[in-house]
């Protein structure tokens, strides 16, 4: 969304926020859950204006005051009159509504992370983490009470099951802090020879073979002596339960009830194993606790918890598949896709309580160290270009200073570069560059641009890329189109004042362009978010071959597969320098991120399977410069021919068509959208009234439960 001033009262809202997180933040004013689009650069005041930027000079900003006070008295948004000549500054005073209306969105440009897919409730991400000692020095292997070393073993049976010890060992990673524990396979010929006993926190027990005596024997030993015992679908069990084989369930997806630690409940679909547990009726069942049944007419249950002797020992033993991604099993429905994808958040959720309970650490070690900036670009013409420009507006010793991130440019590497949030060093030489997940000649490839997406800030791992631009956008020659990317982000806020730490995987980016005010879309500057969003989807979508991947948009700046889930999101930031917007986009979505939601190459995976075809899966570099270049192509048919030039396209891959609503509340009168109007507001048709436009000023929507309702 555009990043405007803010009426008073939000702007206290606002300031609690900051305050709330400020230690964490790099910038001033920062919007607490955007990420990768933290508001940096902009200057929030009370009345209508443009959002300022660090390094515009005083008196340019009281004349846009003048100019922007002067606007406020003739019209403001919620009295807009259909038709009227002038009206750019209409979306400017909407920027309180935004936050409101799109608070799913606009928190979730952490491009679809754990907190925000739909279907989770607002407790999901539980604080089991805080119980964790965090006393313990950083870097010091964690050892459990028992005082075992910190390795967590994996037994798969007789097979050597390569690929199977992988999937497993890879969702353990995901969960727990690696850091702090090494993970081994316990193969078959070990469990009786090796002393792994006295050597091993956890033990996972992941085959449906039968266990054999003399192993079960040394199972129940590492149990006696503290040892705790994970079980997946495998056979072993001890004491008071027993195994049943339910052959109807066998490889079925099924909705399971799971207690929390809290005492709350979870529901979640799993492929269960066609197995479930009983109880055997002896004198002490005390040890037995059920964690989880089926919602089923027998409440089968699939989940359990026993203890073991007086050292601690204790095992968790599940029949539901909780170490499968969805991309290791068959799966034979659409259906059961989308049950096992709207789950996948809480099957991390789940895995990460029972490891906890099992006194493993799930939280973050530590957050990945910043890494130096590479000056790419498009071509070796436009290369020199820049380097010549840069030549003569830097300071001493290369140095481009801003209020948000001051940018160091050097020649090459140098192995003591300070790097920290505040400074960055650009290393200018392209011949040393290199990275597993980002390949230049595929973006170059890729781009077909005239000036977007031209010289390029790349760099593994930073804050945040909105950040990255704004030293340079000001003053940079159009034609040298500014773009940052980074493989991670670390500044991402998860709920609760979490970090959140963008997953290897995203296309994540910032784009700078410049609009000019009196244009088709400096006059409707909403509407860049909707093309962007749409630019993301059609990336994809017009590859060859990829025109039926399920991948749409949703208004206002969400991508999301099918009307499901979200993959990604956009953020627009804009300021107003005499007549020409300076506008910042972040955009981010999952490429190749499977985990913990959902990715395009699983969409792709999902179109092979069903339909016999070979398609590649995609990569970042690839989809963001192909984002880039039909972006390019929008903004020119939208500057030629308006909204009606770019709407067909839109209503294409929309998750809206034909969607009913509900106005007000849930009992409200029914409404019918029907699109989006001249500004990129909603349009809503209820029985009797007409077409009219939902202004997010006064309302917000709720997509998932179709709802759009007035705020208070």
């Amino acid at each position: 969304l555009p990043a405007v001033h803010l009426q008073e009262s939000t702007l206290k809202e606002l300031v609690q926020v900051a305050s709330s997180v400020k230690e964490q933040s790099v910038s001033s004013t920062q919007i607490d859950e955007v990420t990768p689009a933290a508001t940096s650069g902009t200057t929030f005041k009370s009345g209508l204006g443009v959002a300022e930027s660090a390094g515009q000079g005083e008196e340019e900003k009281s004349k846009l005051e003048k100019e922007s006070e002067h606007e406020d008295e003739s019209s403001s948004l919620s009295d807009k009159e259909t038709g009227a000549g002038e009206h750019h500054h209409l979306h400017l005073s909407s920027c309180r509504e935004c936050l409101q209306l799109e608070n799913s969105t606009i928190e979730s440009v952490r491009f679809a992370s754990a907190e925000d897919i739909p279907e989770l409730s607002d407790d999901c991400n539980s604080k089991l983490e805080e119980k964790n000692d965090d006393c313990l020095a950083r870097g010091i292997k964690r050892v459990n009470l028992a005082g075992k070393p910190p390795n967590v073993l994996i037994y798969l049976g007789s097979e050597t099951a390569k690929v199977e010890f992988e999937q497993v060992k890879s969702i353990l990673q995901d969960c727990i802090d690696a850091g702090s524990y090494t993970i081994y396979q316990l193969h078959e010929e070990q469990v009786l020879k090796a002393p792994w006993i006295d050597n091993a926190l956890l033990l996972i027990i992941a085959t449906e073979e039968p266990i054999s005596e003399e192993n079960h024997k040394q199972f129940m030993k590492f149990l006696s002596k503290g040892g705790k015992i994970l079980g997946f679908a495998s056979s072993f069990t001890f004491d008071g339960v027993q195994i049943k084989r339910k052959n109807k369930l066998k490889k079925t997806v099924h909705e399971l009830v799971v207690s929390k630690m809290d005492s709350t409940e979870i529901k979640l679909n799993l492929l269960v194993s066609g197995c479930i547990f009983e109880e055997v009726m002896k004198e002490d069942t005390s040890k037995v606790k059920t964690l989880s049944q089926l919602n089923n007419a027998d409440k089968d249950t699939v989940i359990v918890h026993l203890t073991y002797g007086d050292s601690g020992g204790e095992a968790i033993l599940t029949q539901a598949h909780l170490e499968l991604d969805i991309n290791s099993m068959d799966v034979r429905t659409e259906e059961d896709f989308n049950l096992l994808k709207i789950s996948n958040t809480k099957r991390y959720e789940v895995l990460k309580e029972i490891l906890i309970s099992l006194g493993l650490s799930c939280e973050l070690s530590e957050i990945p160290m910043l890494t130096p900036i590479y000056l790419l670009s498009s071509d070796e013409e436009i290369h020199l270009a820049f380097l010549k420009w840069l030549e003569g507006n830097v300071g001493a010793e290369g140095l481009r200073a801003s209020s948000n991130v001051s940018l160091k440019f050097v020649s090459s590497c140098e192995s003591k570069m300070e790097i920290t949030p505040s400074l960055m060093p650009v290393i200018t030489e392209m011949g040393s560059f290199s990275s597993e997940h980002f390949n230049l000649k595929t973006y170059q490839q890729n781009l077909h641009t005239k000036k977007l997406g031209k010289i390029l800030l790349f760099t593994e791992v930073t804050t945040t890329t909105m950040n990255l631009l704004d030293g340079l956008m000001f003053e940079l020659p159009e034609e040298m189109g500014l773009i940052a990317i980074a493989v991670q982000q670390t500044q991402g806020k998860g709920r609760g004042g979490n970090v959140w730490l963008s997953p290897v995987g995203c296309a994540l980016s910032t784009l700078h362009i410049t609009i000019p005010l009196h244009s088709n879309l400096g006059q409707r500057i909403p509407f860049i978010q909707h093309l962007v969003s749409l630019a993301v989807v059609e990336s994809v979508r017009s590859i060859p071959g990829y025109k039926d991947i399920d991948l749409r948009v949703k208004w206002p700046n969400d991508i999301y597969y099918s009307d499901l889930m979200k993959l990604g999101g956009v953020l627009v930031n804009s300021t107003l320098i005499e007549k020409t917007f300076h506008i910042l986009i972040g955009f981010g979505f999952n490429v190749n991120n499977s985990n913990p939601t959902i990715c395009i190459n699983d969409l792709i995976t999902k179109f092979n399977k069903e339909e016999g075809t070979k398609l590649k899966a995609l990569t970042a570099d690839c989809l963001i410069a192909r984002t880039v270049t039909v972006l390019e192509r929008l903004i020119d048919i939208f500057q030629e021919k308006g909204p009606n030039g770019v709407l067909p396209r839109y209503y294409k891959y929309w998750v809206h068509s034909g969607k009913q609503v509900r106005l007000h509340s849930e009992e409200g009168p029914i409404a019918w959208i029907v699109g989006v109007d001249d500004y990129g507001f909603l349009q809503v048709h209820e029985e009797g009234k007409g077409v009219e436009s939902v202004h997010p000023d006064g309302n917000s929507f709720d997509m998932l439960r179709n709802l759009i309702v007035p705020k208070h």
